[in-house]
């Protein structure tokens, strides 16, 4: 077991380095509604698992009346509006870099120790208040890479900004039920629970939009896009990091995770050729700081 948590890290690292590659993998999507997206890529991830799932059907049975609620809420946020959030700021492609709604979503740990003192009723220090504020600042240059802002001209700008701190806010919130889950059942099941149960908050989201059409629009090799997603930067992904946060602890969790808007940087530059200015920059090392001392602030 100690050599099962002294690896669960290197976990977090690799899904978070999945997830990276993300945005890539969603770029022949944008055609598509983010909720009919979401809805496809759980369906799919949900039935790749099942003959594994299928194995584990005692542990559903032991779960209580809090752990199902917790399942509840994180297929709702994390599983459902976090990932429509993060796809609606990733359509908005030609308006902001990929790299940076991977940076803005990466607020995780401000949201989730807002929520438990909002929740929870559990102080915050002034360090934290510091770093949040400092994180908040360097998301504002990461985005406006000019610094100043004109509603007119930059509307889908803020729009995918917000689009993709709401995703970090959605995420960020579920973390502590995800290990109220994974307390009681395998990661697997936890995985396989997440993704039976998200794409039924999905289909709401899209019968609310009146979306409906646009399932039956779906072409063959977007299919195979959402396939591709669920076996890697999906399903997979989430499969992964519940077995390391599993045996992780959660603020080594959030440094490891920094992994992600880190290499999604550098695919930015490798491959999309689109780096971040020298603002963006200086914005995106202030906001990767001040995440990681908000993850070291002694809960």
């Amino acid at each position: 077991m100690d050599k099962i948590k002294k690896i669960g890290p290197v976990f977090i690292v690799v899904a978070s380095l999945l997830w990276s590659l993300d945005g890539l993998l969603r770029r022949s999507l944008f055609t598509l509604p983010p909720a009919v997206i979401v809805f496809f890529e759980h369906i799919l991830g949900a039935i790749l698992l099942l003959p594994f799932a299928l194995r584990q059907m005692k542990e559903i049975k032991t779960l209580s009346k809090k752990e199902w609620i917790a399942l509840g809420v994180v297929s709702l946020f994390s599983g459902a509006l976090g990932t429509i959030l993060y796809t609606g700021a990733l359509i908005q492609v030609h308006f902001i870099q990929f790299s940076v709604v991977s940076l803005l979503q990466q607020l995780q740990p401000i949201w989730a120790i807002t929520v438990a003192a909002l929740l929870l009723k559990e102080k915050v220090s002034r360090r934290f208040i510091f770093w949040a504020l400092l994180a908040i600042i360097g998301s504002y240059f990461v985005t406006f890479k000019n610094l100043n802002v004109n509603i007119s001209r930059d509307g889908a700008t803020i729009a995918a900004a917000l689009m993709a701190i709401s995703a970090g806010a959605m995420w960020g919130s579920s973390t502590s039920f995800s290990k109220v889950v994974l307390k009681k059942v395998s990661h697997i099941t936890a995985t396989f629970l997440r993704f039976i149960m998200a794409p039924l908050w999905a289909f709401i989201i899209i019968l609310f939009l009146g979306q409906t059409t646009s399932m039956a629009q779906i072409t063959t090799p977007q299919l195979g896009t959402l396939l591709l997603i669920a076996l890697t930067t999906g399903m997979v992904a989430l499969l992964i990091y519940y077995y390391g946060l599993r045996n992780t602890k959660a603020q080594v969790s959030a440094i490891c995770e920094l992994t992600w808007p880190v290499s999604a940087i550098i695919i930015d530059f490798v491959y999309l050729k689109n780096p971040l200015s020298v603002t963006q920059l200086i914005g995106a090392a202030v906001v990767l700081f001040s995440i990681y001392k908000v993850s070291m602030l002694k809960k």
